[in-house]
Parts: structure tokens; C-alpha cells; sequence
């Protein structure tokens, strides 16, 4: 159970330790305050929030963010190829995939990586969170499309994250 004077105190020392390499002056003032701002700030700001699930392999996350930092590289020059490359017909397509993460930090953890590789966008959540709305833009097999999604993201998202519905 966590104090109400001290909701988040990850965030709290995250803060306070910004504040002073922001200030670049190490001083008892700027400590003190550094340390208010720390307590002050994720009490005003506690109800916009969302709680973070526990990782349950911090080993597989990190593989995990590698893989995602090359899809996003591969991806990039894919859409490069494609958008500099000789004329083609591109079929872009919105594409319903349905999901089984039911944690709001896992959720927007997952729009944020497809969001962040070229060439997809994610562009809409049903309210129930069992369907994502992507937009791709150039998307030859769907069905391929959504089981990469599926295998690739939210699989190990799954593993990593206790988040999965039952």
C-alpha cells in the first residue's frame, strides 16, 4: 500500500534529481527545493497517473527494446524505398487487430511502438481496449500484417508485463 503523502516515490527522486542537473549548481537551496518539487508534483498530478504493471523478465525487456530499435531502423528504410524508390502502387490499408493486453500502460506502451516504426500508425482503440485501429501504409497481406503485430509486439508485451487477460 503506498503512502498518500508520497505516491510515487520513483518519480519523486526522478524529479528532484532532474531539478539539479537542470540547475547545474550543487547547493543545499536547490537540493531543498529539487526535493519539494519531487513530493509537490506527483501529488498534484497523482489522478492523471496510470499504474505500471510489474516487469516480470527485465532481461527480456531489454532484448525486447533492441528488437524494436531495429524494426524501426528496418522500417525506416523500407519506407524510404518505397517513398523515393520507382513508381508503385501502394495499398494502404486500416487494419483491425484485435488484442489481448488489457493494461493501459501496455496498451499505449504497444500504440507507441507501432506508432513509432514508419510506415504504421496506430489510430484508434475500442472502448472495451479488445481492438486496435492501425492505419498501414502499404499493407499487401493483412492477415500477415496483424499475426506480425501479434507475434512481434504483443506476444513478448505479454511476457514481459503482467498484464494478460484471463
Amino acid at each position: 500500500m503506498k503512502a498518500r503523502w508520497l505516491p510515487n516515490p520513483a518519480l519523486s527522486l526522478m524529479l528532484a534529481l532532474l531539478w539539479l542537473l537542470l540547475n547545474n549548481t550543487p547547493s543545499l537551496g536547490h537540493l531543498l527545493l529539487g526535493l519539494f518539487l519531487g513530493w509537490v508534483i506527483p501529488l498534484l498530478v497523482r489522478g492523471f497517473l496510470v499504474e505500471v504493471p510489474a516487469v516480470r523478465s527485465p532481461l527480456r525487456l531489454c532484448a525486447f527494446m533492441l528488437m524494436v530499435f531495429y524494426d524501426i531502423l528496418r522500417a525506416n528504410l523500407t519506407v524510404a524505398r518505397l517513398v523515393l524508390g520507382p513508381a508503385r502502387n501502394l495499398q494502404p490499408a486500416f487494419i483491425e487487430v484485435p488484442m489481448l493486453i488489457e493494461n493501459e500502460f501496455v496498451l499505449s506502451v504497444l500504440t507507441s511502438i507501432i506508432s513509432l516504426t514508419p510506415g504504421t500508425v496506430s489510430s484508434g482503440l475500442s472502448s472495451d481496449h479488445k481492438m486496435l485501429l492501425l492505419h498501414a501504409l502499404d499493407a499487401p497481406d493483412i492477415e500477415a500484417l496483424v499475426a506480425e503485430i501479434k507475434t512481434r509486439y504483443e506476444a513478448p508485451l505479454l511476457e514481459i508485463f503482467q498484464c494478460s487477460r484471463t
